[in-house]
Formats: structure tokens, C-alpha cells, sequence
């Protein structure tokens, strides 16, 4: 009731060095590959974001010229208060 080994592929030494020799690079290249980045958004978000962007950049513009125009009328107050002392 002896069962007999059979060899079921002939694998020479040979041609087990050859194998690691040509697949050893590929596995070396794929272990050394960055990750794949993550997708990034749709051009519809791209678009949207934009948008948002920009109007937050015009009230940002329309607040600084606002504050541009009261610091002029506070200048002009300032000046024309001094120049009243002075005719006193």
C-alpha cells in the first residue's frame, strides 16, 4: 500500500535562479512605485470651488475698498479739525 512520489512539473535549479533573476527587478520596481494618488475632483466641483473662490474674493476686494474710503474720510475729518484748531 505504498504510494509512489511522482514529480508533477520538472523544475531544474536552473530555471528557478532564471526566474528569480528576471522576476526579481519587476518585484523590486513595483515594491520601490509610489501609491496611486487619489482621484481628484470632477471639473464640475473644480468649477464650483473656483466660483467660490472668486466670490469670496469680491467681498474681500469690496471690504478693503471700503475700508480704503472710511480711513480717506477719517483723514479728511482729522485734516480739517486740525486746520480749525489752528485758526483759533
Amino acid at each position: 500500500m505504498g504510494h509512489k512520489m511522482t514529480k508533477s512539473l520538472p523544475v531544474s535549479p536552473k530555471g528557478v535562479v532564471r526566474t528569480l533573476v528576471l522576476c526579481s527587478p519587476l518585484l523590486a520596481l513595483a515594491a520601490c512605485a509610489p501609491p496611486a494618488p487619489p482621484p481628484g475632483p470632477t471639473a464640475a466641483e473644480a468649477m464650483a470651488a473656483a466660483q467660490a473662490a472668486q466670490q469670496t474674493a469680491n467681498q474681500a476686494l469690496q471690504t478693503a475698498q471700503q475700508a480704503e474710503a472710511d480711513a480717506q474720510a477719517a483723514k479728511a475729518a482729522a485734516s480739517s479739525m486740525y486746520q480749525r484748531s489752528l485758526h483759533k
